[in-house]
């Protein structure tokens, strides 16, 4: 009995040399236990839905709000406090006079125009916004850095705008968006409005300041929105010229694409694009397609200033399936502290009409401060102002 075990044992050891394992036993016995495998799932779910919630668009987040209900105001009737009239201890108490025969007295004066609406408050209204430039949107060029759009679907006119919740785009209260060209060519100008206007009023910077990026990062920070003002080819050119690299109607496409670039590397954090003249480039639809293409692509938004009659962009815009918006005025043609504040009621009439109303002006000192005065009393009276971008969110005829 003993020899045959030793003989078995002896087989075995044959079978496996040096008491060595199978493949499947030693994987078996390297597998992990489940309490590893447990905080395996558990991490990779955490890691899952925080990359999940971050890609979620939260049009509130960053930016408290509170809102609230605005009653209409009323007017309050007293009773008198003068004294009684003396009356004669016989004498038949007064009779009341007849509800037909009743007189009342009506105010002459109407009480300032304030509009029923559920408003915001904005806890911070001048958070700053993203700091530029973000990378996710940004195409690192020979000529310098150039928006794009990320792999993600963000787009430079997302990433740079500043968040209003769509409670405020869609109210009824009259909005406006309020944009100043010129920026940039004047650092006091440009700094004195970022402090003295609300934060949703948007600067157009022009491409030909010096320290353009550090202005931008300024204006930003106090959280104003900003655009990329273009210089196109007005009528009268070149007696009329708008500037270096401006984009021409008889140009190819490949020299005005060349000039676009050069434009919109001279600094990071726009959401769009705002025409510097361009009576003749606008007027031509085989100019315009190829920019609004180009804008297309790279997420841009594109405002009309307003000061032009007769453009192609609508129609362009429309066979590129290309939203864009135009002004209804700009508001200093006539640099007239009164002319201003004219232009600006005007624009509120128009944001009463259709939603929302779009109004241009410069950066020049009587702007500003033209500006400041007539928003701070538009807001008492219930006028809401959005950036530029909230425009291509709302309703705008």
């Amino acid at each position: 009995m003993g020899l045959e075990e030793s003989n078995t044992v002896r087989r075995d050891e044959l079978n496996q040399p040096l008491h060595k394992r199978s493949l499947r036993q030693r994987i078996w016995e390297k597998r992990p236990s489940a309490l590893v495998c447990a905080y395996v799932l558990s991490l990779t779910t955490l890691i899952g839905g925080a990359a999940w919630a971050v890609k979620q668009p939260y049009p509130f987040a960053g930016e408290p709000v509170v809102m609230l209900a605005v009653p209409p105001p009323e007017q309050i009737k007293t009773a008198s406090i003068d004294s009684a009239p003396d009356v004669a201890p016989d004498a038949p108490p007064e009779q009341p006079a007849p509800q037909d025969e009743a007189q009342f007295t009506l105010d002459p004066e109407p009480a300032p125009k304030k509009y029923q609406q559920t408003g915001a408050v904005y806890i911070a209204p001048e958070m700053p916004l993203t700091k530029a430039p973000v990378f996710a949107v940004t195409e690192t060029a020979d000529i310098g850095m150039l928006p794009r759009i990320a792999s993600t679907g963000k787009k430079p006119s997302e990433a740079y705008a500043k968040t209003v919740s769509m409670g405020i785009i869609h109210s009824e209260a009259p909005k406006i968006v309020i944009i100043l060209g010129g920026m940039g060519l004047n650092e006091k100008l440009t700094s004195q409005a970022g402090k003295d206007l609300p934060s949703e009023v948007s600067f157009a910077f022009a491409p030909y300041g010096n320290n353009l990026q550090a202005q931008v990062d300024r204006a930003r920070a106090q959280g104003h929105e900003v655009l990329l003002q273009l210089p196109l080819e007005p009528v009268g050119f070149p007696a009329t010229n708008p500037g270096p690299k401006t984009l021409l109607a008889d140009a190819s496409s490949a020299e005005n694409l060349a000039s676009l670039n050069w434009h919109m590397s001279r600094f990071t954090g726009y959401t769009g694009i705002i025409n510097y003249m361009g009576g003749r480039f606008l007027s031509s639809s085989q100019s315009v397609k190829p920019l609004l293409s180009e804008l297309r692509k790279r997420g841009l938004l594109f405002i009309e200033d307003g000061s032009l009659p007769l453009s192609a962009t609508e129609d362009v815009a429309a066979s590129l399936q290309f939203q864009t918006r135009r002004a209804q005025t700009v508001i200093d043609t006539s640099p007239d502290p009164s002319a201003i504040t004219s232009a600006l009621n005007l624009l509120e009439e128009e944001a009463n009409k259709n939603g929302i109303a779009i109004g241009t002006g410069s950066g020049l000192d009587v702007t500003i401060k033209t500006v400041s005065d007539w928003a701070k009393a538009a807001s008492d009276r219930g006028v809401i102002f959005l950036p530029a971008s909230a425009a291509f969110k709302g309703r705008l005829s």
